[in-house]
């Protein structure tokens, strides 16, 4: 006759973060540059949320560290960047885009204009940049050089950029009557 098994022990998450203890315990590792698209699951943006993340990951590759898509309600469409600062060794938190603020979705090709002004300035996004420039939409966001010739930061999109798209999609205002 075989012996009995003994049971199985299983922990539950919280027993194991018990038995850790804070002196073990390590933060997540986060990679910069990181952006990150919040949605309204409500509205059914889920959908357009990871086309932008795709386009971005195959436009930037490994430039970009991570793209996340966090959901959420209210009507929310966000796009945030947080990078290295160049002045201290903080990280820096960008608002590219705010459905609210900007009036309706940015198009692919000036959320791909806005990451590459803040991870390189230099790069050629090639088709997308004569498209901008034969809208006649800026592709600059970032603040002019002051006297002393440091580099200025970016604090958001350009009263140019607000203005060239707040035209943009204005049938995409609609909101999910949960949402209003």
């Amino acid at each position: 006759m075989a012996e009995p098994m003994p049971p199985i022990e299983q922990r539950t998450p919280t027993e194991q973060h018990q038995k850790l203890g804070s002196d073990n315990i390590t933060a997540e590792r986060v990679y910069l540059p990181r952006i990150t698209i919040k949605y309204c699951t409500q509205c059914k943006w889920m959908l357009r949320s990871a086309y932008f993340a795709q386009e971005l990951l195959s436009t930037f590759n490994t430039d970009l560290g991570e793209v996340a898509l966090i959901p959420s309600t209210g009507g929310v469409f966000t796009v945030t960047m947080y990078h290295a600062s160049d002045e201290t060794l903080t990280t820096s938190e960008t608002v590219l885009w705010d459905r609210k603020t900007n009036g309706g979705f940015p198009e692919v090709k000036q959320l791909k204009a806005l990451v590459r002004n803040i991870v390189d300035p230099s790069r050629s996004l090639g088709h997308t940049d004569r498209a901008l420039r034969a809208a006649n939409v800026p592709t600059q966001t970032q603040a002019e050089a002051g006297a002393d010739g440091k580099r200025g930061s970016v604090s958001g999109l350009s009263q140019d950029m607000e203005s060239a798209t707040a035209n943009v999609h204005r049938k995409e205002k609609e909101r999910c009557e949960e949402c209003q």
